[in-house]
């Protein structure tokens, strides 16, 4: 057995670094590691002592096509200005429930729109934030401080001097995204919306035939109260009961309640003050959503 040690070639080196590394790793920094290796160690370091980012960006290249190659559930990507060497999305279920994780962690919809503002416009204040979402943002700031995909950047110059915020470099691999400038314009977000249009509407169709099925049933159940409304007369033959009520309760089960069959055939007057009451709690639930709709704009951020 031979005890020659085989010297490692580059792009197993870059493998490794990528391996071990808790963040993106720049081809520079792996380029500054290289020269660091060769000045502290020598012997076979001082081999890759004048290694260059291109020959770097060609390593992990070849680290990538490895791993694709091998099926082995990783892969090299760029994100943050530098490499990262992650498992593949594929695997994610599997490693969720092997660290216990649980479900992933959403982003509301509010937090969402607020670090947009931040991402396009940043450094920017908290009150050109609320200027744009037209509520307060103080809680999602917050949220977005601790989860450490925005920090202060700086003050601004405005009175007060308050303060600047802008994304972090969490930010971009939160969102697999190499810079700021991967970031998608204008017109990109245009044709993805009109994608996404197009989507619904061609679901459209789908539906209305069911919607027009179900449109004459409508007519029906519009046509059924007038046989109702006619059942009262009958009742108004024993004018006896009803004269005893003053003339507006005895009208106004009849205007209201348009003859329902039940109250009909029985119509003591306490029947018909319950009767009112339900009618006016129910013309009442309608000013209730609109009391209930209020705080939602507000309530997250207050």
């Amino acid at each position: 057995m031979s005890d020659v040690e085989v010297q490692p070639e580059l792009r197993e080196i870059v493998g490794a670094v990528l391996f071990a590394a808790k963040q993106p790793v720049t081809a520079a920094r792996l380029c500054e590691v290289f020269r660091g290796a060769a000045d502290q160690f020598g012997g076979a370091a001082a081999a890759f002592a004048e290694v260059t980012e291109a020959d770097i960006e060609a390593a992990v290249a070849a680290v990538r096509e490895a791993l694709a190659a091998g099926g082995l559930g990783l892969r090299v990507v760029s994100v943050a200005g530098g490499y990262r060497m992650e498992n593949d999305t594929r695997c994610g279920l599997w490693l969720r429930q092997y660290l216990e994780k649980g479900r992933p962690t959403r982003l509301s919809g509010p937090a969402l729109e607020t670090l947009a503002i931040v991402a396009y416009r940043q450094p920017v204040t908290r009150a050109q934030i609320e200027a744009v979402r037209g509520v307060a943002v103080d809680a999602i700031v917050r949220t977005l401080l601790d989860l450490q995909l925005i920090r202060a950047v700086g003050r601004s110059d405005l009175p007060g001097r308050p303060w600047l915020f802008g994304t972090t470099q969490r930010f971009l691999e939160h969102f697999g995204l190499h810079s700021l400038d991967d970031l998608p314009g204008v017109e990109e977000l245009r044709e993805t919306r009109a994608a996404s249009t197009a989507a619904a509407a061609a679901g459209a169709p789908a539906s209305a035939p069911d919607a027009g099925a179900s449109a004459p049933a409508g007519p029906d159940a519009d046509e059924a109260p007038p046989p109702d409304t006619e059942g009262p007369p009958p009742d108004a033959e024993d004018p006896e009961p009803d004269t005893e009520d003053p003339a507006p309760d005895a009208e106004t089960p009849v205007s209201e309640t348009q003859g329902p069959a039940p109250d009909t055939e029985s119509p003591p007057p306490p029947e018909a003050d319950d009767r009112r009451i339900e009618l006016a709690d129910t013309a009442d639930e309608p000013e209730a959503p609109a009391t209930r709709g209020k705080p939602t704009d507000g309530g997250g951020p207050a």
